[in-house]
């Protein structure tokens, strides 16, 4: 594990560590274990923990290669919730089973409600307003009453559709497995997405990116949107057709446009989406709430704890949302 996560959990596995080895990486990529130094080549670690800084750095590169590098690798714990860079199935291809963390779901959730509630409470205007001392009452849009439609229905999904629900909206969730959920008044499956456009105000997309999804916000997609809704886009930037998005948002369907990720990024400077009226943009940052590293650490602590005592592990990666 890294250092900086080792740090944070130090006194929960202290009354473990007589049940393994722990190999610290530190930031600038050094191995040690019980005083010893290694090499990528020689630490052969049986488990690893990528948690969310060691997607940075030499650190986190030389944890990544040791993991690659060791025949020994048969559990792999991530804090991403994105499973479709094609390093994953390389893990797995190995032999390795692989775990994530949903920490991040509070925060995008969060992140998802205060960006629409911004929109549709017209907010920016309000401050201008404010600024320029003019008593004004600006008229707004209420969620209460409104569709939404989630697709991609996991812990971020559901995370929406809680916060989303509690100020009246209704819920339509999509997702493969199908079946029913007490937040939603239906679930859809992903081929029945444009059916479902029409009717819907706001449309998140938190869904995993594979052959299925990628590029499903395509012209046909914006065509059957509903004039005046709002698409959130928290899953990958390749889920959407950027230049099928810019002209949709020019005949207002969508209306406006909440984006966490691109299919570049950083997102280049000089891209239309910096200055676009209609488009607010965060950079591929919506998960990073002051929660979320504790949340995923416990995920891990709990999996180690289950992994120890022979049980079933929580959040084992579905093999169809592997990047390959």
């Amino acid at each position: 594990m890294s250092e900086p996560a080792y740090q944070r959990v130090a006194a929960a596995i202290e009354p473990m560590k007589d049940r393994f080895e722990l190999a610290i990486v530190d930031t600038d990529g050094k191995i040690t274990c019980d005083g010893a130094t290694l090499d990528v080549d020689s630490a052969q670690p049986d488990w690893g923990w990528l948690s969310g800084e060691a997607s940075f750095g030499p650190g986190g590169r030389n944890l990544f290669v040791a993991l690659l590098k060791s025949p020994n690798l048969s559990w792999v714990h991530t804090g991403a919730a994105g499973l479709d860079n094609p390093i994953w199935a390389q893990l797995v291809d190995k032999g390795a089973t692989l775990t994530t963390g949903h920490g991040q779901a509070i925060s995008i959730a969060e992140y998802v409600m205060g960006e629409v509630i911004s929109h549709f409470q017209r907010l920016p205007e309000r401050r201008a307003e404010q600024a320029a001392h003019r008593w004004t009452r600006l008229p707004f849009r209420e969620i209460a009453g409104m569709r939404w439609l989630i697709v991609g229905f996991g812990a971020i999904g559901q995370g929406v559709a809680e916060r989303a629900k509690g100020f009246g909206a209704e819920i339509v969730g999509v997702r493969r497995s199908g079946g029913s959920h007490p937040l939603a008044s239906r679930i859809a499956a992903l081929d029945q997405v444009r059916d479902e456009l029409p009717e819907a105000d706001v449309v998140v997309l938190s869904t995993p990116l594979n052959d299925a999804t990628r590029n499903m916000a395509d012209a046909g997609f914006f065509a059957a949107m509903k004039p005046g809704s709002v698409l959130v886009n928290v899953g990958r930037g390749d889920l959407v057709v950027e230049p099928a998005l810019l002209a949709a948002l020019e005949g207002g369907a969508p209306d406006y446009a909440i984006l966490d990720v691109f299919h570049t990024e950083p997102l280049p400077a000089d891209s239309p989406f910096w200055d676009h009226p209609k488009v607010a943009i965060c950079p591929h940052g919506s998960f990073n709430g002051s929660g979320q590293a504790a949340r995923n650490d416990a995920i891990f602590l709990e999996n180690l704890h289950r992994r120890l005592a022979g049980e079933p592990m929580i959040y084992e990666a579905d093999p169809r949302d592997l990047g390959r």
